[in-house]
């Protein structure tokens, strides 16, 4: 999730992640982790709470929020987004291609 700011609303934190916010704390299919709610939503202590990443890049002035990864170990959900990018001969490569296949990826930046 691509936020220019960190006042999000429990419904827009909804949208954007799947976890909806309810009495008893975020609430995503079956699991519900407590919340500690006293004066309102307070996203940053939400995503903290599931271990979401949440990376700042102060150039673009952008924030990006990162699945939960409950446990500490792994992502929940092993659903790769669409992802498309050109092969090393130049020809487009669709991720979706391989479906239904274990995949490995390796991702790499030089800071």
């Amino acid at each position: 999730m691509i936020l220019d700011s960190l006042d999000v609303s429990p419904e827009q934190f909804a949208a954007g992640t799947g976890w909806q916010i309810k009495p008893e704390g975020a609430c995503k299919a079956e699991v519900c982790v407590p919340l500690n709610r006293t004066g309102g939503f307070d996203m940053v202590a939400t995503a903290e709470r599931l271990r979401m990443a949440l990376v700042h890049d102060e150039p673009s002035g952008l924030w990006a929020l990162g699945p939960e990864s409950l446990g500490d170990r792994a992502l929940v959900s092993a659903q790769a987004p669409e992802l498309v990018l050109d092969d090393l001969d130049g020809h487009e490569f669709r991720l979706f291609s391989l479906r239904g296949q274990k995949v490995v990826l390796v991702a790499w930046a030089p800071y």
